[in-house]
C-alpha cells in the first residue's frame, strides 16, 4: 500500500461555534470511514513564504491551506477516498500526490 499526501487549497475556516462543531463532526466522520488508512490527519497551514532558487524570499501566492496523509492501494483509490474530504464542502480543492521513501 502506498502513502498519499492530500494537499488542500482554498476554502475558509468556520466562523461560528456551531459551524466549527459541524466541521469537526464531518472530519471525525470522514476519518472514521477511512479508519487505519489515515496515517496523519494533518492540520491547517498559515503564514507561508516562498524561496526562489536564488535564495530570495517572497510571500507565497498559492500556498496550501492544509494537508493530510493517507494510505491506499492506488492513486485512483486515494482520489476516491479523498472525494469525501470535508474541505471540499468548504470550497477548497484537494491535490492527491503519491509519496514514497527516498532516504
Amino acid at each position: 500500500m502506498a502513502s498519499y499526501l492530500l494537499t488542500y487549497y482554498g476554502g475558509g475556516m468556520p466562523e461560528s461555534e456551531a459551524e466549527q462543531a459541524q466541521v469537526m463532526q464531518a472530519w471525525t466522520a470522514w476519518f472514521g470511514e477511512l479508519g487505519d488508512a489515515v496515517l496523519d490527519g494533518g492540520n491547517p497551514t498559515s503564514h507561508s513564504r516562498a524561496i526562489s532558487p536564488d535564495g530570495s524570499v517572497m510571500e507565497a501566492t498559492s500556498a496550501p491551506t492544509g494537508y493530510s496523509i493517507i494510505k491506499a492501494d492506488s492513486l485512483d483509490a486515494a482520489v476516491t477516498a479523498s472525494k469525501g474530504c470535508p474541505v471540499l464542502a468548504g470550497g477548497a480543492s484537494v491535490v492527491v500526490s503519491e509519496i514514497f521513501p527516498a532516504m
